[in-house]
């Protein structure tokens, strides 16, 4: 366990992890929403971690245009602990939306409730897209579409398919 932590602690602790955003101002623009409230995770350590629960906090709608492989929808609005109840107190969790400032706020909530590794996916789905990973419908069938949100978010996607 002291082993799994440690390891956790190196993917996430280090801020030259998230250097590797390439757009300086969506960079700023993550670091002025964000709280800091939930550790963050970045996209290429989330893609090296295994048994970890994927939470998307979109709603039902972004989330059926893709989402990260194996995610779990949750939403935002609606989010209710009773779609978590299953998940082990101990287990890692990411939680993502479209940049990040939703799911830190649901990511805040589990905390609150006791869960002990909770990590909010730093640029989110936009971040994990940019960085030309897969994501997936519903169907499990990959695809280039991500849910910019709205048109003023979609300057934040450089890769892919933009739906809003």
């Amino acid at each position: 366990m002291l082993k799994k932590f440690y390891y956790l602690l190196l993917l996430v602790l280090p801020q030259s992890l998230f250097a590797q955003i390439k757009n300086p101002d969506f960079k700023d623009m993550l670091d002025s929403i964000y709280h800091h409230s939930v550790p963050l995770i970045s996209v290429d350590s989330l893609k090296e971690l295994k048994n970890v629960y994927l939470l998307d906090t979109r709603e039902k709608e972004e989330f059926n245009v893709s989402h990260l492989k194996h995610a779990r929808n949750v939403g935002y609005i609606w989010f209710d602990m009773r779609d978590v109840y299953d998940i082990p107190k101990d287990a890692t969790i990411v939680v993502y939306c479209s940049v990040g400032y939703r799911s830190e706020k649901i990511g805040e909530k589990l905390i609150k409730a006791g869960y002990k590794n909770v990590f909010n996916l730093y640029g989110s789905i936009f971040e994990w897209v940019n960085h030309g990973y897969p994501v997936y419908k519903s169907d499990g069938v990959q695809t280039s579409e991500v849910h910019t949100y709205n048109k003023k978010w979609s300057k934040w996607v450089s890769r892919g398919t933009k739906v809003f």
